[in-house]
C-alpha cells in the first residue's frame, strides 16, 4: 500500500482523493506529533490561490484545535514564506495548503517541523499513523484561532535583506495566478528593477492555467516583445524559478544551479566545491560542473531529498531541473522568489546577458514523456518496461542516459531520455513509453 505522503506533502483531488473530515485528521493527528511537549501547540497554515483553499485551511485548523493547537492563519503566501516565519517566529509547526504546479483542480498538505524544514519520512509515518489510531471526532472550536496579517510584509522584507541592486534592470515576471501574486513583482521592485508583471489576478480557478513554470511560453513572448532583460516564472506556491534569457530561450533549474555555483566558487563561497542535484540533471550540466572542478551529489527527485543530502555532506547549494533551488546560507527550503533574486543579482554584478550566463551549462538535447498509468506504485514489477530500459540504455552506450520513474505526486510514469541526438533521444523515449503503456496503462 503507498505511503499517505508522497515527496512532497499529500496532494490529490479534493472532494475525490481527499475531503474536509480527512484534513481534520490529518490537522489533529499533525498536531499532536509536531507540537509534542507543547501544551497548546502554534501551527501557522499558508495556502495558495485555489478555489478549495480556504476550505481546507479551515478543516485543518479545526483538526490541529481539536488536539489543543493554536492554528494561527497567514492567507495566500508562497511555502517558503511559511517555511522561514515558522522558524523566525518560534511557531511549533508549519502547513502549507498547496498542489504547487499541479491544475487547479487538484490541492494538498505538505508540513514544517519547527526548524523550517520539510518533515522526514519517519515523521510523516508517525502522522499517518496517528490518523489511523484515531476516530473522526476531529472538529474543534474557533475560539482560539489567530491570523498573521503582516506575514507577506516580513516575508518580503526578508527577502530583502542583503540582496544585491537590481536598479534599472527590466525584467517580466509570471506569477503564475498564484501565491507569488502579490509577492514577488513588489520584492523585484522594492530590489530596484523595473517589473513588467503578468498572470497574477488568481480568480481560484486559473492557477498555473497556461502560465508559470510549467507553461513559460508566454513569458517567452513577453520577454521578446516587451525587452525585459530576463523573464522569471514561478509556480502556484512560488517555490521553483524558471528563467527566460534576452533572447526568449528558457533557462532551467540546472543552469540557473550551474550559474549560482560557478558564481559562488568564484568568489570562494562554495564550501567543498560541491553542489547537490537529482537524477534528472541534464548530463549537459554534469559535464560543465566536472570540467570545472565542481562534484556533484545525486538524489532521487524531491527537493527534500536535496535538502537532506546537502545537511549530510555540508552542501550549503543544490537544486533540482524543475527549479526548486536551495540555499542553505540564506534559507532552510526551496524559494523562487530568493533563487530569482540570487540569479539577477549575478546579472547586475557582472553585467553579463543571462544569454551568456547559461552557456555555461549547455543542456544536451532531452526527452521527458509523462505517461500516464491505472495506478501508482506498479513499475517495479513490470518486467517489460525494464527490458525495454535495458535495450534502450545499451543501444545508446556513453552518448546518452535514460532514467524511467514514478512520479510522487501523480499516477505517472516519467520517461526521460538524453542524447547527443534529439531524434535519438525522442525515437527511444517513445518506445519506452509504448511499453509503459502496453504494461500498465
Amino acid at each position: 500500500m503507498p505511503r499517505l505522503f508522497g515527496t512532497d506533502g499529500i496532494r490529490g483531488h479534493y472532494g475525490t482523493d481527499f475531503d474536509a473530515p480527512f484534513v481534520r485528521r490529518l490537522g489533529r493527528a499533525a498536531a499532536e506529533v509536531l507540537g509534542r511537549g507543547h501544551p497548546s501547540p502554534r501551527i501557522l497554515i499558508g495556502r495558495d490561490t485555489r478555489a478549495s483553499g480556504p476550505e481546507i485551511e479551515r478543516a485543518l485548523a479545526k483538526g490541529i484545535a481539536a488536539a489543543n493547537g493554536v492554528p494561527v492563519l497567514a492567507g495566500v503566501i508562497p511555502t517558503a514564506a511559511i517555511a522561514h516565519l515558522v522558524h523566525s517566529g518560534g511557531y511549533e509547526a508549519g502547513a502549507v495548503i498547496s498542489a504547487s504546479h499541479n491544475p487547479a483542480q487538484d490541492n494538498g498538505i505538505k508540513f514544517f517541523g519547527d526548524n523550517g524544514m520539510k518533515l522526514a519520512d519517519a515523521i510523516e509515518d508517525e502522522i499517518e499513523a496517528s490518523m489511523g489510531r484515531n476516530g473522526d471526532d476531529a472538529n474543534g472550536d474557533e475560539a482560539g484561532w489567530e491570523r498573521l496579517p503582516d506575514a507577506a510584509e516580513r516575508y518580503i522584507t526578508f527577502l530583502l535583506d542583503g540582496a544585491t541592486s537590481l536598479a534599472g534592470m527590466k525584467i517580466v515576471v509570471d506569477a503564475a495566478n498564484g501565491a507569488a501574486s502579490a509577492i514577488a513583482a513588489e520584492a523585484y521592485r522594492r530590489a530596484g528593477a523595473i517589473v513588467i508583471s503578468l498572470y497574477d489576478e488568481p480568480d481560484g480557478a486559473n492557477i498555473n492555467d497556461g502560465c508559470g513554470a510549467v507553461h513559460p511560453e508566454a513569458l517567452q513572448s513577453a520577454v521578446l516583445e516587451r525587452g525585459g532583460q530576463a523573464g522569471i516564472a514561478h509556480d502556484g506556491d512560488a517555490d521553483r524559478l524558471v528563467a527566460v534569457d534576452e533572447r526568449g530561450a528558457l533557462v532551467d533549474g540546472d543552469q540557473i544551479l550551474a550559474i549560482c555555483a560557478l558564481d559562488a566558487r568564484r568568489r570562494g563561497a562554495l564550501p567543498g566545491d560541491a553542489i547537490v542535484t537529482t537524477v534528472m540533471a541534464n548530463l549537459g550540466f554534469r559535464r560543465a560542473m566536472a570540467a570545472e572542478g565542481i562534484s556533484v551529489s545525486e538524489t532521487p527527485v524531491g527537493d527534500r531529498y536535496v535538502l537532506e543530502r546537502m545537511l549530510a555532506e555540508g552542501i550549503a547549494m543544490g537544486g533540482e531541473q524543475s527549479g526548486h533551488l536551495i540555499f542553505l546560507d540564506r534559507h532552510t527550503t526551496g524559494c523562487g522568489i530568493l533563487s530569482a533574486m540570487r540569479l539577477l543579482g549575478i546579472m547586475a554584478a557582472t553585467a553579463m546577458p543571462l544569454s551568456r550566463l547559461a552557456a555555461s551549462a549547455p543542456r544536451l538535447p532531452q526527452v521527458l514523456l509523462n505517461v500516464r498509468v491505472a495506478t501508482r506504485g506498479e513499475l517495479g514489477d513490470a518486467v517489460a518496461v525494464w527490458d525495454e530500459v535495458r535495450r534502450v540504455t545499451e543501444e545508446m552506450g556513453e552518448d546518452g542516459r535514460v532514467l524511467v520513474r514514478e512520479s510522487g505526486t501523480e499516477p505517472v510514469v516519467r520517461v526521460m531520455v538524453e542524447s547527443s541526438q534529439e531524434e535519438r533521444a525522442t525515437a527511444s523515449a517513445e518506445r519506452i513509453a509504448k511499453a509503459v503503456i502496453d504494461a500498465l496503462g
